[in-house]
């Protein structure tokens, strides 16, 4: 296998009371730095409604940084395919695409947060349904010369009837990689129908930063399954599992630190929606019998934050190893910079030694 590449995700997660184009500067930092750094990907959450959560449209956030970087790939993460028109959401990426140069990576997914899907009249039950058709219309849009008739429950797309191409009407524009750029697809539990749909179409699962290790085990389980049943056979250097890694030059000192900074807030902030929304805290947990009072932030940083020095978060990441398999990218989650200084460190010492020694002690690789 290749070397395991290294991805950052923000979701982001900032202070309501930071101004946006703040929040939206120190976002871009970050992207350039990553790209300076040599991260291979970076990646963007969609959200409408939410305060801490404040990037609407990733794509926008992607034209602006594709010119200030010059080799890190990025991507919404990921497109909430039931919040838009398949046509859109096909023109606009084939042309954010062209605009890079084909450093354009892709998820495709739902939105989930209730808010936005209230704003925009969608029913929480029909969300699969319609990520399943538009990715479906999209993928045939991208491969289509027209004319275009493509029927669905959600969505109808019809051009026939005017399409003259002696002057250029009834086009539908493609990528700029062919057929299309790279898709992903989140997962976030056990036994889940969209890893069995990614390994269907041959997409690459994204394991969720909230999640348990034994649950990120079971989505390449899973997807490998579904990928053998459909004729596909499987790679591991496409599995990508997020982390939320926080580092500094003692394992004490990192550990003090995001117990109080905004990675702690963030979980802290999931878990609080989780209980608002009355799901409870089950995508969180190992273990579905444990209570909810127990999924706390001692059980987060025993299991999903990785918090020390390079040699104890790459003990960490070897354990995980263990029970999930290789994998192709490791991707950090990047929270509000409360302490720029502290983050950018953490950020340094990611790249320039816990991925080497990562790619050392997995891949065998010379560093």
């Amino acid at each position: 296998m290749p070397p395991i590449k290294s991805g950052i995700f923000i979701m982001p997660f900032h202070d309501p009371a930071k101004p946006l184009a703040q929040c939206y500067d120190e976002d871009m930092e970050l992207a350039i730095r990553a790209d300076e750094l040599g991260f291979d990907e970076f990646w963007i959450g969609e959200h409408h409604t939410m305060a801490y959560e404040n990037i609407t449209m990733p794509e926008l956030f992607i034209a602006a940084a594709m010119p200030q970087t010059k080799t890190m790939h990025m991507g919404p993460a990921p497109v909430c395919l039931q919040q838009h028109h398949p046509l859109l959401v096909a023109s606009r990426l084939a042309m954010l695409d062209n605009l890079s140069r084909g450093r354009l990576d892709l998820c495709f997914g739902p939105g989930s947060v209730s808010t936005d899907l209230e704003i925009l009249g969608i029913e929480p039950k029909d969300s699969a349904k319609m990520v399943a058709e538009s990715v479906d219309m999209i993928l045939k849009l991208w491969s289509s010369d027209g004319p275009i008739d493509l029927q669905g429950e959600f969505w109808n797309l019809t051009m026939r009837e005017h399409i003259d191409l002696e002057v250029g009407l009834g086009v539908v524009h493609k990528p700029f990689q062919q057929p299309h750029p790279p898709i992903s697809m989140p997962i976030t539990s056990m036994n889940s129908g969209t890893a069995k749909a990614a390994g269907k179409r041959g997409f690459q699962p994204f394991a969720h930063s909230l999640i348990t290790t034994n649950v990120v085990a079971n989505i390449w389980e899973t997807y490998e399954s579904a990928s053998y049943e459909a004729g596909r056979i499987p790679d591991r250097s496409d599995f990508k599992i997020a982390r939320a890694v926080f580092l500094a030059d003692s394992t004490a000192e990192a550990q003090s630190i995001a117990r109080t900074n905004s990675l702690a807030a963030g979980f802290s902030y999931i878990g609080n929606l989780l209980d608002r929304g009355g799901v409870g805290r089950g995508m969180m947990k190992r273990d579905q019998a444990m209570s909810d009072a127990d999924c706390d932030l001692d059980f987060w940083m025993s299991e999903q934050i990785i918090a020390g020095d390079v040699d104890y978060a790459l003990d960490k990441l070897l354990a995980m190893v263990e029970e999930t398999g290789e994998f192709g990218t490791l991707v950090t989650m990047a929270y509000d910079w409360d302490d720029k200084e502290r983050w950018v460190h953490s950020l340094e010492l990611f790249a320039n030694e816990l991925m080497p020694a990562l790619n050392k002690a997995v891949r065998a690789v010379p560093v």
